[in-house]
């Protein structure tokens, strides 16, 4: 599995998009900045996604996801593969042991085929969205994970690299 997180919220997105010719779009904007973290972690070779929305990005809140991540998949052994942030490295940092974590090399998130979640997630979710609320980019969030979760077809597409099912 590949593991990344992501910050998204009330952050202004603004994108190109379409409009009938002669017309001008109007895109909103905020300059509010509140936000969350999404966590995932995606099997390229079966499309399975697992995700959690947390409040902050830290070691205990990674723990609790390789937690998540480790029941879910509890038959099996899980060679987790993950960038070098610090909350992959800390000493509080707790490891299930039905997992193995795999560090990225530095400065490389081109390997990490999770980094092309979070660009489905903006472009589909985000992108020219304005949101009164955090609650109401938090459900975005939410919905947009799970329409990636429910096509695990699409999922292999998107992150089934060759070098990737090559190694498997």
């Amino acid at each position: 599995m590949f593991q990344d997180e992501a910050r998204f919220g009330r952050m202004s997105d603004p994108r190109p998009c379409w409009a009938p010719p002669g017309m001008r779009p109007t895109v909103g904007l905020a300059l509010v900045r509140e936000f969350v973290y999404a966590y995932a972690a995606v099997s390229p070779a079966d499309g399975c996604l697992n995700t959690m929305v947390a409040p902050s990005l830290n070691t205990p809140t990674m723990s609790r996801f390789l937690r998540q991540v480790a029941r879910r998949h509890a038959e099996e052994f899980v060679l987790m593969v993950l960038d070098g942030a610090p909350s992959h490295r800390g000493k509080e940092l707790i490891v299930p042991t039905n997992m193995r974590l795999i560090a990225l090399p530095p400065y490389s998130p081109e390997l990490n085929p999770v980094e092309l979640l979070w660009d489905e997630l903006r472009e589909k979710e985000f992108a020219n969205r304005v949101f009164e609320t955090l609650p109401a980019a938090v459900v975005q969030l939410r919905s947009g994970l799970d329409r990636l979760r429910r096509n695990p077809e699409a999922l292999r597409s998107l992150t089934g690299w060759d070098w990737i099912i090559r190694s498997l």
